[in-house]
């Protein structure tokens, strides 16, 4: 079977796709697999074409504020998305795949796999497309609104709306076929893989047969061990590891020496992961109890650590968990705050503390309330740990390839 895969957006949209890939290959299928610039996934194996949209550079110069995404919407972020979509429609006439399966970013996904005759498969790496009325979109809020609940996620579908006349013109590109392209804009996926765990997100049961939580799709280990250095911090005491991955708004550097002094009133030492721009550290808070990366791989460092203060990305919730170690979520925009209260209601993180709140003291009473949840963490690590999300994956592309 050939498989195309296609995904934008950070790392933590990036890296489940790779896991897909992986798993496909493992299974003996054909794979290529679209993704954004500069990600900082580890693609190294895998058959990767570019989407030629760098989203940590957008990050860099707009930040991930919603009035800053609101300004340059006409000038960066629209012709940013045009190009994404051509080059999807592209690669997948290119690779005439048997199967397309894509990140709701890449809305001309579906519509181009109708066109060729095939299916497609959405996943929701957050589950914010599909109704439920067991809790309201994960983009707009975690308040529980009742019979509300369902109509929240039309707002998820007015992204079509917004780039039409640019979803138009990328489907120029397609070859003649039996459905006019203005029908094939508005055709829908066949199936969708929230690559989720149930652990975490217990499934509504008000989603219908065609959605499929199938587990986490946890990123491939890279071959090897820490360095030296990274090797020592991490054996060398307990610490807490920090990190806001693609996030980048307001003051790093008082975030970052908020995070170090509740470390150290907690007796804890700091890993510091500056991601794309989210945390810095001054130099009056280093010391031989803080070590400062730009980035480390979380399946390295994280079983080694007492707790993990990030920012609730889908990717980093599902890897702390995973770790078996309990989190403080500090979320910023988006699904961030869902995934900070699942945490919270699953009994594996205190409640969360957005960024604009954060202050030593909240941590340092984050942090300590975290002692009392490892038990419950450690015990759901090793449940995470016996899912194989991606074998159930591959199990739905399987039956729908060849129905």
């Amino acid at each position: 079977m050939k498989i195309m895969l296609l995904t934008a957006g950070s790392r933590g949209d990036v890296e489940p796709f790779l896991a897909l890939a992986r798993a496909a290959c493992l299974a003996g299928h054909q794979v290529r697999t679209a993704v954004p610039d500069n990600s900082g996934a580890d693609g190294a194996g895998l058959d990767i074409v570019s989407l030629h949209i760098d989203f940590a550079q957008l990050v860099s110069e707009q930040g991930v504020s919603p009035r800053a995404a609101a300004s340059a919407f006409r000038s960066v972020i629209r012709p940013a998305m045009a190009t994404l979509f051509s080059a999807a429609v592209e690669h997948i006439t290119a690779f005439a795949p048997d199967i397309v399966v894509y990140h709701p970013k890449v809305l001309t996904a579906p519509a181009a796999a109708y066109s060729l005759g095939i299916p497609s498969v959405l996943v929701e790496t957050v589950p914010s497309l599909t109704p439920t009325r067991e809790f309201p979109a994960p983009f707009l809020t975690t308040r529980n609104l009742g019979p509300f609940n369902r109509s929240t996620y039309r707002a998820a579908h007015l992204a079509a709306l917004m780039f039409r006349r640019e979803l138009a013109r990328a489907l120029q590109a397609l070859p003649p076929g039996p459905v006019p392209k203005a029908a094939a804009l508005k055709m829908r996926h066949q199936a969708t893989l929230i690559p989720a765990s149930p652990r975490l997100l217990p499934r509504p049961a008000d989603w219908p047969s065609s959605v499929h939580l199938t587990g986490h799709w946890p990123a491939t280990p890279i071959a090897g061990q820490p360095d030296a250095e990274l090797e020592d911090f991490t054996r060398g005491g307990d610490f807490v590891y920090a990190g806001f991955g693609s996030m980048k708004a307001g003051d790093a550097a008082s975030r970052g020496e908020a995070i170090i002094t509740a470390a150290r009133r907690n007796g804890l030492k700091t890993l510091v992961s500056e991601g794309w721009g989210g945390i810095s550290v001054p130099p009056a808070s280093r010391g031989a109890d803080v070590l400062v990366r730009r980035s480390v791989e979380h399946h390295l460092v994280m079983p080694r650590a007492a707790a993990a203060i990030h920012h609730g990305g889908a990717g980093t919730v599902h890897a702390a968990a995973r770790a078996g170690i309990p989190s403080v979520v500090v979320p910023f925009i988006a699904d961030q705050p869902f995934w900070g209260h699942l945490l919270n209601r699953a009994g594996l993180a205190p409640e969360p503390v957005p960024y604009r709140k954060i202050t030593a003291d909240r941590l340092s009473h984050a942090i300590a309330q975290t002692q009392e949840l490892r038990g419950r963490a450690a015990e759901t690590g090793a449940q995470i740990r016996q899912e194989d999300g991606t074998a159930a994956a591959l199990g739905v592309l399987e039956t729908l390839a060849v129905s």
